[in-house]
């Protein structure tokens, strides 16, 4: 499977679109400015106990207090008060050494919020979900800190190996590694792309986690709550440090500093594939060159269309998300059970592309064309299985019921991805009336004038592919050679596919739009 990273970095934020074999199979949007992010941590004040819920609400700043259970406390949250107290209060120089630290007695697992933070201490909590419809964040205390190969769990000395390492040779092997080069306080969870790593990459992997713990202890010095300790990676790095593998085989970047520092992330944790990290600068939107825009208009909304005529109907209730599966055109053969197998094989496969690429979360009900035989209905239970194997998010499947209803669980951490792909006309604005179209080109040519009189320099517009054609297409008889032979300057006229008819915007030598 080829994996490729297309990336649009922008002012309001960066998109990050995931393809697999050229298919769009996530979506990913990070503000310039994101609070809240999962695996972000906080110093927190706790400010309601609820003993019923055996929860609390805690204060980190966001409009809404934070909710953390019981369940989420960390067996070792005595050990986790202690440490954030004394690194708070901590005045040496460099910080005390934490592989030295007193961890206290664990807490059990059926007790009471009020006897662990009775006193609503201050707390060092991790962002488990991020703030979702009108909830706020949800917490939780057992702090992880993710690496390429393992993940650091501070506060105890268990070393686990991923389980989809199948080789008990090399599960045996990599235990005995880490435990060789871990120091004292720090848990370890090997992951599954550590699988026939050496020695050298694994430490290396663990020096630059302990580093990171060891900011944490700093950042927490003098710290008043609510305060955030430590960002999780930017989304890019992320992805990066948890899919990159030998399948994936480019990068692609439109912003020469981001494509810089990825390239050296790149080189640092994966020398051999720094040269998959491609810098874009064709002029047309990397989204449109890549054919991501065309993916997203034609994956998102209530109606999603299969190439044989099978479609998917995808409705959102406050309780569960429901998919139902339509045969649409499709008759292969004329056996009607060969049909909905088929029909139901290929609408599990694209099931399976946008859950991941909607981000859907919670309780998915998925009503398929009706089957007979149950060696069908496991042999479509076995595909959704297979296609959801890529899903990063923990997920649960269950077997088609005699209603023929499949029932997913998938793990939600943060909003679903939205897009309308409903457009307004983009001339009326709904109102059903549009200006004279003809005036267009004279308040195209009256603010041209106005911004070469005023020295402007490389001048390129934008506009629409037809309005392109008006105004580009003819040799010496086109508008922009009218504008050449009358100002003696080149206006570049540039198409793009996102404009609505009568739009146009002028950019200068440098790809800035002028603001008229």
């Amino acid at each position: 499977m080829n994996k490729e990273l297309i990336i649009n970095a922008a002012p309001t934020g960066v998109e990050i679109a995931l393809l697999e074999d050229k298919k769009l199979v996530e979506l990913h949007h990070e503000s310039g400015n994101p609070n809240f992010s999962v695996g972000d941590l906080y110093l927190g004040r706790v400010k309601k106990l609820i003993p019923g819920l055996n929860a609390a609400f805690v204060d980190v700043g966001f409009e809404k207090d934070a909710f953390l259970h019981y369940t989420d406390l960390s067996p070792y949250i005595r050990s986790i008060l202690k440490f954030t107290q004394q690194a708070i209060s901590d005045k040496t120089p460099e910080g005390f050494d934490f592989t030295k630290f007193k961890n206290e007695p664990e807490i059990v697992k059926t007790g009471k919020i009020t006897d662990v933070l009775g006193g609503k201490p201050n707390i060092l909590v991790q962002i488990l979900k991020e703030p979702i419809s009108s909830k706020g964040p949800r917490l939780s205390c057992e702090i992880s800190l993710p690496g390429r190969f393992i993940v650091l769990t501070p506060f105890n000395d268990i070393v686990a190996v991923s389980k989809k390492i199948h080789s008990s040779e090399e599960r045996k092997r990599l235990q005995k590694i880490v435990e060789a080069i871990k120091t004292p306080n720090f848990g370890v969870i090997v992951r599954t792309a550590a699988e026939g790593k050496k020695t050298a990459e694994l430490h290396e992997d663990l020096t630059t986690l302990v580093e990171t713990w060891k900011n944490i202890q700093a950042n927490l010095r003098g710290a008043q709550p609510p305060q955030k300790i430590l960002s999780e990676q930017a989304k890019t790095t992320s992805i990066l440090r948890d899919l990159l593998n030998e399948s994936f085989n480019r990068i692609v970047i439109n912003d020469r500093n981001m494509y810089s520092d990825t390239r050296a992330y790149i080189q640092k944790i994966a020398p051999e594939k720094q040269d998959i990290v491609q810098h874009y600068h064709n002029g047309a939107p990397i989204f449109d060159h890549y054919g991501v825009t065309r993916q997203v208009k034609a994956s998102f909304g209530k109606t999603v269309n299969l190439d044989s005529g099978v479609y998917l109907i995808i409705e959102a209730t406050e309780a569960l998300h429901v998919i139902d599966v339509n045969s649409g055109y499709k008759s292969s053969s004329n056996n009607q059970e060969q049909n909905a197998l088929a029909s139901n094989l290929e609408a599990a496969a694209e099931i399976a592309r946008q859950l991941r690429l909607r981000d859907l979360g919670g309780i998915i009900i998925i009503d398929f064309i009706d089957m007979k035989l149950p060696e069908n209905k496991k042999v479509v239970y076995e595909a959704m299985e297979k296609f959801m194997a890529q899903d990063r998010a923990k997920h649960t499947i269950l077997p088609i019921s005699k209603f023929g209803l499949m029932q997913i669980t998938r793990q939600r951490v943060k909003p679903e991805v939205t897009i309308s792909v409903a457009e307004d006309c983009p001339t009326c604005h709904g109102t059903g009336k549009i200006g004279a179209s003809v005036l267009i080109i004279d308040e195209v040519e009256k603010n041209l004038q106005y911004l070469i009189n005023h020295q402007h320099k490389g001048l390129t517009l934008r506009v629409h592919p037809i309005f392109y054609s008006y105004l580009a297409k003819g040799f010496l008889t086109s508008r922009q050679w009218k504008w050449y032979f009358q100002y003696k300057k080149w206006v570049k006229v540039k198409a793009d596919s996102n404009y609505h008819l009568t739009e146009y915007r002028f950019f200068d030598a440098n790809e800035e739009e002028i603001k008229l």
